[in-house]
């Protein structure tokens, strides 16, 4: 008799796939069980890195365009999108983001499969996303009681995002947490790189608190420590973090392949993570920089917000501040670069501990089966 086919997890991400969301396709990477199949309404250029089968809904044969819009906004499925889902064999619906979630919940609901659904720190984290504003709701507003109510789980990256959706009322059987993992690469070297380089990594917006990274190496170098800085990213912020820039040893590179930010990590001395939470309310879940980062034998500086504690005990695994103080991340600069034996011991423990606790397989691992139980 042939081999049964493998049933499928339908993934949804509304935007495939955009360059700095790689953590979504990682968490499938170990599955055996279910077979990923990935669904958006929108191509991006991480679209074509997918190794998984994937399809934007405007593109498969049979969809009107005035389709997609009424999907999005009525939540009417087209019979062609549920024909192809039962192809595959979906038995269970994974959606990316709060917003996602509220726009696969019409899928799960006419396929009659489980719903579950990721928040990554600001779908749970920005006022906005909750505040009353009828008449004019936006979609995840108007779906989010339904949501609640007809969701069989709610996956948090972090602690932090799941006490925030606590405090928002969402009902506590309902939460899990469930941290995103990286790629171990092989065992870096255990040598310090020469010089004193910093590096930032992510978008350039205001909860990355990238102008304190700023602020922070200015303040180092008035204290005699000859350090510069490297930012890796772009975004909004890009001209006014230039600015304040201006006159000190920093560079802004641009996004960046995943092999040339690997590079760069060889190089630093050590991540900066300043994170704040911005005016909007929005917040980091626990970024997976802060991960990549220990896994390759750098250690991190960073604030204490939202779920990077989980990920970075102070003066163990890492140096913590808190959001906002310059002064303290200056200190912590200062600290690293004028201590081999400091450097060394950060460095080993955070290898230790994110081997231990955030491995990308294990993690994958782990999703699988709670995606299995709900079946």
């Amino acid at each position: 008799m042939p081999d049964t086919p493998t049933p499928a997890v339908l993934v949804y991400r509304d935007r495939l796939l955009a360059p700095p969301e790689g953590f979504v396709p990682r968490q499938y990477l170990a599955f055996t069980e279910l077979r990923p199949v990935f669904l958006g309404c929108r191509r991006d250029a991480g679209f074509t890195d997918l190794t998984h089968e994937a399809a934007i809904l405007g593109a498969l044969p049979g969809v009107q365009p005035w389709q997609v819009p009424l999907f999005r906004q009525a939540g009417i499925v087209p019979d062609r999108l549920l024909r192809w889902a039962r192809g595959h064999d979906v038995r269970i619906v994974h959606a990316q983001f709060g917003r996602g979630g509220a726009l696969a919940l019409p899928i799960a609901r006419a396929l009659g499969v489980p719903l579950v659904v990721t928040f990554h720190g600001g779908d749970a984290s920005k006022r906005s996303h909750f505040r009353r504003s009828w008449p004019f709701r936006t979609i995840f507003q108007r779906r989010w009681p339904d949501l609640q109510r007809e969701a069989s789980k709610f996956l948090c990256v972090s602690g932090f995002v799941r006490r925030l959706l606590l405090e928002r009322g969402v009902r506590e059987d309902l939460l899990s947490v469930h941290h995103l993992g990286v790629e171990m690469p092989p065992m870096p070297p255990a040598t310090r790189p020469r010089g004193n380089r910093l590096l930032c990594v992510g978008r350039l917006v205001p909860k990355k608190g990238f102008a304190d990274a700023i602020a922070a190496l200015a303040a180092a170098r008035v204290r005699g420590h000859d350090v510069e800085l490297d930012v890796i990213g772009d975004g909004p912020l890009r001209a006014d973090l230039a600015a304040a820039a201006s006159g000190h040893p920093v560079r802004f590179l641009g996004w960046q392949q995943p092999d040339q930010v690997a590079a760069a990590m060889a190089e630093a001395m050590a991540l900066l993570v300043p994170s704040r939470v911005a005016a909007s309310g929005d917040a980091e879940g626990l970024p997976t920089v802060v991960l990549e980062a220990q896994a390759r034998g750098l250690p991190v500086i960073a604030t204490r917000h939202a779920g990077i504690p989980e990920a970075v005990s102070h003066d163990v695994t890492g140096l913590l501040a808190a959001e906002g103080d310059v002064a303290a991340l200056a200190d912590a600069i200062g600290r690293l670069a004028g201590d081999e034996h400091l450097w060394q011991r950060l460095r080993d423990q955070a290898l230790h501990s994110v081997r231990a606790e955030f491995d990308a397989v294990r993690q994958s691992q782990r999703l699988e089966r709670r995606l299995l139980a709900l079946l």
